[in-house]
């Protein structure tokens, strides 16, 4: 049979890269980056490499399974998916008509296909919708809701016109985003410097112009004195910030005791180094990306300092600008109409939260939640019970802290179902167990790719599924059937896409040849406007009256961090080139590159490792 070539999406973390597969006979045979995707440049890193491997683990789930004995003993009944559809709608209509819609939480990993998970929750009449940012990315959306009103995903890091970039919490060159690796790359051969700002050397830090060796935990303290610097040597753009920038005069008068002295005995950055950054960074001003960050939710204060970094861009004016952190532009700013969304299909849904976003925290990310304080509404039971949840896809034990007392928690439900494609610790521990099909084995909903070339991209499936495991769409669209949510009853993916490509003036014969759709052809940069600020003054709030009246602090003063005793470490995390997330559980072409990692497994196995001995 002659080899053919199908795009997908690689699933292997949340960046999502598209890829491009070779199958024969029924086999996918080779992958790499699909190379009609700017910046991929027919690259994958070492993860998005090993998704074959996916495919030939035969130690992941593999049919529908219900608990038969206690919680994480290992004891399975195998189930059709009509009984496992039948017992799931059971147990949650049961659940929901004695404690109410709202008792039943569910969350997933997030992500361009997170808009069908969002509308079944919605059919299922509860608010408690979460992602996984909560152990992740939450506080750099959150700084950026505060002082833009849009998260994050709203700026584009244009590294390829910038003329200076800083990398603050961020080793790039070892995460990895191949688009955002090669853009940046491409950025430093057009002579943009690069800072790299970091509490050890690394890969990033070796391509740096500048190495700022900074102490463990006080980033904060780097950025109040750079912002310090920026104003009181008027490096700042005083144009911009006039237009755009409210409470300029409150964020001078709180910076004024964080000196480049005081922040020296802070860091441990050399004053002198630190004014002279800044010196240099404002004279490439508004080609600028003082990166806020990535992961950055295991101190106290990052949140600040993600406000700080965004601060800081805001003042070199660099916000909306090219080269700096541009706006993300949508089908709607070029006269093109954006995907219809599943989620619209479905009225929202009303009433308090569990994790009290909308009560406490008004101006939170409705969408992202903040999936840890749900969890404590499980042991709480307040604001009222919450007695089953729904996982899709991701793994919470593995992400949040402290999964002992996690499982405890989970302990006091009703019902846990697991939706995944491996096995986890949550999946291990669950009362059902859905599987999902690997990525190659599954094709998804189209998402829509907002940035400087708008456009749409498609998942296609790659290879039927080894064993009796369904599509994402496909089990959410028949439990929806089972569920009697009507708006999701689709029939086949086809009319899944349909539906979404209303209006778009594309058609699925669009993505046949390259597996994704743009736009436009030259990018788009937008100018900062009262219509993209979606704050109360339409500007960027340095104090944020709504947050503040939230119980949350604009600005807050900085809090040392304590020097360890002799003898005594900081234990520092960070990210993996090799593994990331659950979808590298048990792949033997990543254990090859990790032995110390492979050993660990064998010596202490986790569920994926205990087999099916005793699945009946």
């Amino acid at each position: 049979m002659p080899e053919k070539t199908i795009f997908s999406i690689c699933g292997m973390c949340s960046v999502h890269c598209p890829v491009q597969v070779n199958v024969q006979n029924g086999e996918c045979r080779f992958i790499q980056g699909n190379p009609h995707a700017p910046g991929i440049n027919g690259a994958l890193c070492a993860r998005g490499a090993a998704g074959l491997e996916l495919i030939k683990d035969d130690e992941r789930p593999q049919f529908p399974m219900i608990r038969k004995a206690g919680r994480g003993e290992g004891s399975w009944l195998r189930v059709s998916w009509d009984e496992a559809f039948a017992h799931v709608a059971e147990k949650i209509s049961a659940i929901q008509a004695r404690h109410g819609k709202q008792s039943l939480i569910c969350s997933d990993g997030g992500g361009c296909f997170s808009d069908l998970t969002e509308a079944f929750v919605r059919g299922l009449g509860t608010p408690n919708y979460h992602t996984s940012s909560s152990s992740c990315d939450i506080n750099v959306h959150h700084a950026a809701q505060s002082l833009f009103g849009f998260d994050r995903d709203e700026l584009v890091f244009d590294y390829r016109k910038a003329k200076y970039v800083i990398l603050q919490t961020r080793n790039l060159f070892e995460s990895i985003d191949v688009k955002e690796v090669n853009d940046l790359l491409s950025g430093l051969e057009n002579g943009c410097k690069l800072a790299v700002i970091d509490i050890r050397a690394t890969i990033t830090t070796a391509k740096a112009d500048r190495f700022l060796l900074i102490r463990p935990g006080t980033d904060y303290a780097l950025n109040l004195s750079v912002i310090h610097v920026l104003l009181t040597q008027q490096l700042f753009d005083a144009g911009f910030a006039q237009n755009w920038i409210s409470d300029i005069e409150a964020l001078r008068s709180f910076v004024a005791p964080y000196t480049p002295q005081w922040a020296q005995a802070e860091t441990g950055i050399p004053a002198e180094a630190i004014v002279s950054l800044v010196q240099e960074i404002a004279k490439a001003a508004p080609a600028v990306i003082w990166h806020p960050g990535r992961m950055t939710a295991r101190y106290k204060d990052s949140f600040y300092v993600s406000r700080t970094a965004f601060i800081i861009n805001a003042l070199l004016g660099a916000i909306g600008a090219r080269g700096g952190l541009a706006l993300a532009a949508k089908p709607e700013s070029i006269g093109r109409n954006g995907l219809k969304k599943l989620v619209d299909l479905l009225p929202e849904v009303g009433g308090v939260r569990a994790d009290g976003v909308g009560t406490r925290y008004p101006l939170f990310d409705a969408k992202k939640g903040l999936l840890h304080q749900a969890f404590q509404a499980i042991e709480t039971q307040a604001p009222y019970p919450v007695k089953a949840y729904m996982s899709f896809g991701h793994d919470p034990l593995a992400e949040h802290a402290d999964p002992a007392a996690l499982t405890r928690i989970l302990d006091k439900l009703e019902l846990l179902v697991c939706a995944t494609p491996f096995w986890s610790q949550i999946a291990w521990h669950a009362d059902i167990v859905l599987p999902v099909s690997s990525y190659l084995e599954q094709e998804s909903i189209l998402f829509q790719q907002n940035g400087l070339k708008p456009g749409f991209a498609v998942r296609f499936r790659c290879v039927n599924p080894r064993f009796d495991s369904r599509s994402d769409w496909r089990m959410i669209t028949e439990l929806s059937k089972c569920m009697g949510i009507t708006p999701l009853s689709f029939n086949n993916i086809d009319e899944i896409w349909n539906y979404q490509l209303q209006q778009t003036g594309v058609s699925m014969e669009d993505f046949q040849e390259r597996g994704r759709v743009e736009l436009t052809q030259k990018p788009v940069y937008e100018n900062l406007s009262t219509d993209r600020l979606n704050t109360a003054s339409r500007k960027i709030e340095i104090i944020n009256s709504q947050w503040e009246k939230a119980g949350i602090a604009s600005l807050a003063p900085y809090t040392a961090r304590p020097v360890p005793k002799t003898g005594l470490y900081r234990l520092a995390i960070g990210g993996c080139a090799i593994h990331a997330q659950g979808q590298t559980i048990n792949n033997r072409r990543l254990f090859s590159q990790m032995p110390d990692l492979a050993e660990a497994f064998r010596q202490n196995p986790g569920p994926a490792a205990r087999g099916f001995r005793t699945f009946h």
